[in-house]
């Protein structure tokens, strides 16, 4: 990044600033392009010198805040292509679209659904993220009251409508609670930006194509906002792709900072009525690039995929994903159910888990802290032994929780054996196979 000619150097360099404890001014300068410290941490820069260095240090993908309190969300802030180049920022949210022409049933189901999927996978909530409330051609009056009814939810709304007075109407009912308008296209944008302003929302743009969505953006930026939330368009399924990858190359690899928002997809349009399409688009998504992911509807049989994979997408792929150590007790199993450990790299967790459940025999789970790391790279660092078992067993009162002595340990770490009998004694240890996909016909004979 080139620093030269900003305001930063016309301070006097010092041996030790007394204001930001910097060595040196140049210090100083490098620790702002690294990251590591905030532009305004040295009070004697000007403010022009902030507003210079806050632009030219901002990531290529602005960051939008949209949504209040419990139901805040971050989108943006994307610095790479590729994952595996760094790691992803924000992660996808999922929406459920509410229509004001739907039946009135359809609508209770579907919040009712959005209520009940609420559930927690490795420490995070996994839930309906959004509500996608459309104007599907109704009354005024009718899509406030969806408005309304949809708030009680507890979700950020977003609000698809390109009328200027029943948008205004409809943020009225939300005001405070941080929505989406998503309305904005190439003849309303000056109206539109007025409502987003005066209610303080992030603003949704749409267009005919990519060109003329530019076009549009540009036009916002210059009447002074930068809070805005991209449409890839729904023509087809293809052009869809096409537009998510080309704003995020063209703001991350190009740097045209216009294209520099986060996306939104409206897959409840290109896939209508079809479930299996539905979800291969939404995973299609999570991947390429959807910051707001909106779905006809969002059950457990669509949650437990889709929120899986996102959570392996957005998560540092330097940090293992890891389940809490602890006995997890499994088919409704007592404490004097048979114990099986292994580590807690989540996906050992589970396959495995999946596995026991699947047998139907109650098993306490036991899950040692290993690192994160998979049964054979644990024990190969040292940290899936018999030394850390028995200690684990020891610091976590395994032995007040459950009144079992019989240990299953995974087969691959059969050598464990001697040793964990004689750190466990009173324990049966037993080694069990060595593919999870055998632990069903395994258990079964073991508890027969």
């Amino acid at each position: 990044m080139a620093l030269k000619g900003l305001d930063i150097f016309k301070l006097t360099p010092k041996t030790n600033c007394k204001d930001c404890g910097v060595p040196t001014c140049m210090a100083f300068s490098m620790k702002v392009a690294q990251g590591a410290l905030p532009i305004d941490a040295c009070p004697h820069m000007t403010p022009e010198a902030i507003a210079q260095l806050t632009d030219a240090t901002a990531p290529p993908m602005k960051t939008v805040h949209i949504g209040v309190g419990d139901a805040a969300h971050t989108l943006g802030g994307e610095t790479v292509l590729m994952r595996h180049d760094k790691t992803f920022v924000s992660k996808s949210l999922y929406a459920v679209r509410l229509t004001d022409d739907m039946p009135a049933e359809v609508i209770d189901a579907r919040l009712t659904e959005v209520a009940a999927l609420d559930y927690e996978r490795i420490g995070e909530r996994m839930t309906t993220d959004l509500l996608f409330v459309s104007h599907g051609g109704g009354t005024a009056d009718a899509y406030v009251a969806l408005v309304e009814k949809a708030r009680t939810a507890g979700r950020t709304l977003v609000l698809d409508v390109t009328d200027e007075e029943i948008a205004k109407a409809a943020l009225a009912k939300v005001a405070g609670a941080g929505p989406v308008l998503h309305g904005a296209t190439p003849d309303n944008y000056e109206a539109f930006y007025a409502l987003a302003s005066d209610a303080d929302v992030a603003l949704g743009v749409r267009a005919s194509s990519l060109a003329e969505l530019h076009d549009t953006v540009e036009a916002l930026e210059k009447l002074g906002t930068k809070r805005l939330i991209l449409d890839v368009g729904c023509a087809s399924a293809k052009e869809a792709f096409a537009g998510a990858v080309q704003i995020r190359r063209a703001a991350i690899s190009g740097g045209d900072r216009s294209f520099g928002y986060p996306s939104l997809v409206n897959i409840a349009t290109l896939a209508a009525g079809n479930h299996h399409l539905a979800t291969a688009l939404a995973s299609l998504f999570t991947l390429k690039y959807g910051s707001i992911i909106v779905l006809e509807k969002l059950d457990y049989a669509l949650s437990l995929p889709l929120h899986g994979l996102r959570q392996n997408i957005f998560t540092d792929p330097q940090k293992p994903m890891k389940v809490d150590p602890g006995v997890y007790p499994l088919n409704g199993a007592d404490p004097s159910a048979i114990c099986a450990i292994t580590c807690d790299f989540a996906l050992t967790y589970f396959v495995v888990s999946g596995e026991f459940e699947r047998s139907g025999v109650p098993t306490n789970l036991l899950i040692s802290d290993a690192g994160g790391y998979s049964v054979l790279t644990s024990w190969a660092a040292g940290k899936f032994t018999a030394s850390s078992i028995a200690k684990f067993i020891a610091e976590a009162g395994i032995e007040d929780k459950v009144t079992s002595r019989t240990l299953v340990i995974p087969g691959k770490v059969a050598v464990l054996k001697g040793e964990l009998e004689e750190k466990l004694p009173g324990w049966t240890i037993v080694v069990g196979p060595n593919e999870a996909i055998q632990i069903v016909k395994f258990i079964n004979e073991l508890s027969a």
